[in-house]
């Protein structure tokens, strides 16, 4: 990369393994074939990040997967995942957010059929129409992860490209860290609807400001769910109204709770329930906070100023608050959401 990365390439594991010989018709079950797919993936994604941390001279390095693990979970059943979840002694959520970014490509398949071919894939065998289910099953699969973006195929494919890496670029702060973010205030949304709707994910969230500079926000925040959580410590400072300096990091948890010890004690803690939700290729987070039962907060990150906004249907949008301090998080901590 240009960046002055090296990028290291994991090739797409189900590949290898149906050219070998080893597929969903040569093994007894699917459930046999998506059990070894998911345990070479991670095996091999283990040995790639050691080989990464032994190269030479220090560089800067990418580590890019052709396909993640998550993807095993559109080509089973609910129960099937559950049941190698539970063989492999993992969950959903460690499984999901061990990526740092999540780029999904949108299928050909889906608004650019004429290109769509099996000619350069021989493990592929979808028809078009069994390829957007399968593309929207993905999609599905991967929401709720912290950092989703779907590129669609609204550009010529070597356009669509150039998307994928200034995504890419923007989520590794370069040249610069910067976040931009748009904020909206909306009437309580209808949690049944939301819910229901495979291309959302609930997430539980609870975060807490640490004692900082004048000019810096510095918190970390506790995300998952079922009793399953990551943790990150995250400082921002602010450029303009939607775009700021944003250092993000992962925790341990024992690193977690001990800068829960450096807790700005003049702010509450902000507990949420975040709905991670895909409208159009675009990826909408909305916080619903205890305190409140007519409103609550949508966000969604851009990776252009820009970009516009295609609002989620079933969502009255009642004002926006990019610029409004009363409603960012740590005012709602200071103040308690009292509003």
């Amino acid at each position: 990369m240009q960046l002055g990365y090296c990028v290291i390439f994991i090739s797409e594991t189900a590949t290898e393994l149906i050219t070998g010989g080893i597929s969903p018709r040569t093994l007894n079950t699917n459930y046999d074939f998506q059990r070894a797919l998911l345990k070479l993936q991670l095996e091999r994604e283990k040995i790639y990040e050691e080989a990464a941390r032994a190269l030479r001279g220090g560089e800067k390095v990418l580590i890019v997967c052709d396909r993640g693990a998550m993807d095993n979970k559109a080509y089973m059943t609910d129960d099937e995942f559950t049941r190698l979840m539970r063989e492999l002694g993992m969950n959903e959520t460690e499984l999901r957010d061990k990526y740092d970014a999540v780029f999904h490509l949108v299928t050909a398949a889906k608004g650019a059929e004429e290109f769509y071919t099996l000619s350069n894939n021989k493990a592929r065998t979808e028809t078009v129409e069994q390829a957007a289910a399968m593309d929207d099953a993905i999609i599905s699969a991967w929401t709720g992860h912290p950092h989703l973006r779907v590129i669609d195929n609204s550009s010529p494919f070597d356009r669509k490209i150039d998307r994928v890496i200034k995504e890419i670029s923007v989520f590794l702060g370069e040249p610069e860290p910067y976040e931009i973010e748009r904020k909206f205030l909306i009437g309580y949304p209808d949690i049944r609807l939301l819910e229901a709707n495979p291309t959302c994910r609930r997430v539980e969230i609870i975060q807490t400001y640490l004692r900082s500079e004048k000019d810096e926000e510095v918190r970390v925040r506790q995300r998952g769910e079922a009793g399953h959580f990551i943790y990150f410590k995250t400082v921002k400072r602010t450029v303009t109204g939607t775009k700021r300096v944003e250092i993000e990091s992962r925790l341990s948890k024992d690193e977690y709770l001990e800068l829960l010890l450096d807790a700005d004690t003049t702010k509450k803690q902000v507990r949420k329930t975040r709905y991670c939700l895909i409208h159009k290729n675009q990826y909408f987070e909305i916080d619903v906070y205890p305190f409140w039962n007519d409103k609550a907060i949508m966000e969604i990150e851009l990776s252009d100023e820009n970009e516009a906004v295609s609002f989620p249907d079933d969502i009255t949008v009642i004002k926006e608050v990019t610029d409004d301090p009363i409603y960012k998080n740590s005012a709602i901590a200071a103040h308690g959401g009292a509003i």
